[in-house]
């Protein structure tokens, strides 16, 4: 059964816009209409819409419209668009507990995109209870909270992009600027996180750059269009930086990424084989040193940049770019098990 589906991605990084756009490319490709609904900053940059395809409306909320304004956004989008699915990425409840009064009285069918969080939210404001109101829980490739739930079916994790439609690596480095011939490893440092966390990025960069010198290339991979001060981050004049997104299709080209542990960019070095080093950032809902694993984690930027220099200079062995998102199989399960039900 074809269907219009309305995908509720409101979160301050890039972590619910990026997961919640590759669910709502695989819908796409099914036949599916999409409306998503967004509020990150990294937003309006972003080039959304050459990505998904015409049959994903995207709706860029203002990030400093508060629990009323969602609310009434969301209502309106709900008599507009009329759903015949509602799927809510991470928060069963919404950012502020503003879609409790409209799931009570929806008419579409409900699925949530169930990933790890912070147990101290699940108990704080009763997320035992909000989980039930939904039809199916999709667990996108990591443990979570009510990953038992009867209702609750785990798949492969959720990436952007085919593994098929990843830059070659020749061509992937001569999209970061590396010259033909040059055979130097990469380091890749992941600008990230919030707009503030972007500018330290540079920072880090910078100071790899500094420590491995002739003997590597370093890349500071920022989003298009953010909306910093980034000529002013620290130390970075002298990394250089390169404008990408998504930066998955470049990672076939990358020897070593620094970054954190955010969903998307531990997912993607994963599935790619990319030798990975990262810091856990500090969240209210999400436990990055959980996702990290020992050989992935970094307890500070000065062992951060060590690891990095180190795996850059042993000149690390690629994996194999060769996965399957998890994203065609919850486009199946949902056509399965709710919207034909």
């Amino acid at each position: 059964m074809v269907g219009r589906w309305l995908i509720y991605a409101l979160g301050g990084g890039m972590g619910h816009l990026t997961r919640a756009s590759a669910l709502a490319r695989a819908a796409a490709r099914r036949g599916h209409g999409v409306v998503l609904l967004i509020n990150t900053p990294f937003a309006p940059g972003l080039p959304l819409e050459d990505v998904l395809g015409p049959r994903v409306q995207v709706l860029r909320l203002s990030p400093a419209l508060g629990k009323a304004g969602v609310g009434e956004v969301v209502a309106r989008c709900l008599e507009d668009v009329r759903p015949d699915l509602f799927v809510v990425d991470t928060f069963p409840r919404g950012l502020g507990g503003e879609l409790v009064p409209l799931l009570a009285r929806m008419r579409a069918r409900k699925v949530l995109v169930h990933r790890d969080v912070n147990p101290v939210y699940v108990k704080k404001y009763g997320l035992a209870r909000a989980v039930d109101a939904f039809d199916l829980l999709l667990v996108p490739g990591e443990d979570a909270p009510f990953g038992r739930h009867p209702r609750a079916v785990r798949t492969a994790p959720w990436l952007l992009l085919r593994a098929g439609e990843l830059l070659s690596r020749g061509a992937a480095r001569a999209r970061l600027d590396v010259r033909a011939g040059d055979a130097r490893p990469l380091v890749a440092v992941m600008g990230c996180g919030t707009p503030e966390e972007v500018e330290e990025a540079g920072g880090i960069a910078s100071r790899l750059e500094a420590t491995l010198g002739a003997h590597a290339v370093v890349r500071w991979l920022v989003p298009p269009g953010l909306d910093v001060d980034l000529e002013g981050a620290p130390g970075s004049s002298r990394a250089e930086r390169a404008v990408v997104w998504p930066a998955l299709a470049v990672l076939p080209g990358v020897d070593v990424l620094v970054g954190a542990g955010g969903y998307n960019t531990v997912q993607e070095a994963r599935a790619t084989g990319t030798p990975f080093v990262a810091l856990a950032r500090s969240r209210l809902y999400d436990r990055q040193a959980v996702r990290l694993r020992p050989e992935e984690l970094a307890g500070s930027v000065d062992e951060l940049v060590a690891r990095a220099a180190e795996l850059a200079s042993s000149r690390p062995v690629r994996g194999p770019c060769l996965y399957l998102s998890g994203t065609e199989d919850a486009v199946t399960l949902i056509e399965r098990t709710v919207l034909s039900a």
